[in-house]
């Protein structure tokens, strides 16, 4: 017998995507006024949630099932739920940059062989270390930028199966609070002001992204074990709305001019907001027509988080060589490029991942 679905946590996730879509757009559009910093400051936490829900979804789903599952089974689930929109992503974000010239942001050309190999260990999930960098600005995946969480979200899954489900919780509750104070120091001392770390190759950068991950990925796996022992009963609130509601505020709040004020922000979120919203949200129900909305919110998700970035790349290119594809007024592009995203992302996840994934999981899982 199947457990019920988290249809508002889906619903979340999808909301989680749309703003990090529109961090994105906003990061461009800062780009091409000269901005220091973009409106939309704190975005990037939208991946901090994934990783607390992910941490989450995995506790909930699996914790009482590894007495007949195996490590080998539970990847193949994890790469058949994950890797098909990987590499549709590679595949968008290589489109993308041969529309834009096959060059560097810095105008130099990249030949086929290196876009070739760039691609190809991309596809793979392995990290463009120099040399392999085919627009200059040290990304760990240049041609789809976000794929720097999804190699996180492996590594996660990863640990999740040879180590973390094994913790009791009270070691899980330890780890939880360590991860979050490491945060917290590499955001206040670090050299970014922030613990927007994990998007490019530098070691740095990949250490505060594995820290990132380190926290969140436990910290939604502890939250599973503590909602499953409690068992509280169902909110008569419009549940999904305030969460949603409460994500957006938070995601919308701008720079506090100062690093402690930021780095502040960012950890009472991480560590405060973002699981009392998962704990909130969790003990709601949705029903009817809302319920299918919710649902197709949530399954909408990852493929937009997966597919947007290679429209943003196409953005910053046309701001650099002063390009109006679609009119002069400065919201054109920007909405444009949002009904690309959600269209690119909608027509794959109706006719690509989900009918991919149920071939993949009839084919190589155990019935």
């Amino acid at each position: 017998m199947s457990k019920p679905r988290y249809d508002i946590l889906d619903g979340l996730r999808g909301v989680a995507a749309c703003m990090v879509l529109l961090y994105h757009l906003f990061e461009a559009i800062a780009f091409s006024a000269g901005a220091p910093e973009q409106d939309m400051f704190n975005g990037f936490l939208g991946v901090d949630f994934f990783f607390i829900l992910s941490g989450f979804v995995m506790g909930y789903a699996y914790d009482d099932r590894w007495t007949t599952m195996s490590v080998t089974n539970f990847i193949k689930r994890r790469l058949i739920r994950l890797h098909p929109m990987v590499i549709i992503g590679v595949i968008i974000g290589l489109i993308a940059f041969v529309a834009q010239g096959c060059e560097t942001w810095g105008g130099a050309s990249v030949s086929l062989s290196l876009l070739m190999w760039c691609a190809l260990l991309a596809m793979f999930l392995i990290p463009a270390f120099d040399g392999l960098d085919v627009r200059g600005n040290t990304e760990m995946f240049p041609l789809n930028g976000p794929h720097w969480s999804l190699f996180f979200e492996y590594i996660g899954s990863l640990l999740y199966a040879v180590m973390l489900h094994r913790l009791p919780t009270r070691i899980l509750k330890i780890w939880v609070a360590v991860s979050l104070l490491f945060i917290a120091l590499m955001g206040f001392f670090g050299p970014d002001g922030s613990i927007a770390y994990g998007w490019s190759s530098q070691p740095v950068n990949m250490f505060g992204g594995l820290l990132r991950l380190m926290y969140g990925y436990p910290a939604g796996l502890l939250l599973a074990r503590i909602f499953r022992t409690q068992q509280p009963s169902p909110v008569r609130l419009p549940v999904f709305l305030i969460s949603a509601l409460c994500i957006i505020l938070l995601m919308n709040i701008p720079s506090f001019k100062s690093v402690p004020a930021n780095v502040s922000y960012q950890i009472f979120c991480v560590g405060i907001a973002f699981p009392l919203i998962i704990w909130f949200a969790a003990r709601g129900v949705v029903t009817g027509f809302r319920q299918k909305c919710v649902s197709f919110l949530g399954r909408l998700s990852y493929p937009l988080y997966a597919v947007h970035y290679p429209f943003i790349y196409l953005y910053i290119d046309w701001i650099n060589k002063g390009i109006h594809p679609f009119g002069s007024h400065p919201a054109a592009t920007p909405i444009a490029v949002a009904v690309m995203s959600l269209c690119t992302a909608t027509v794959t996840l109706l006719f690509y991942d989900e009918p991919l994934r149920r071939w993949l999981s009839g084919k190589y899982l155990n019935k």
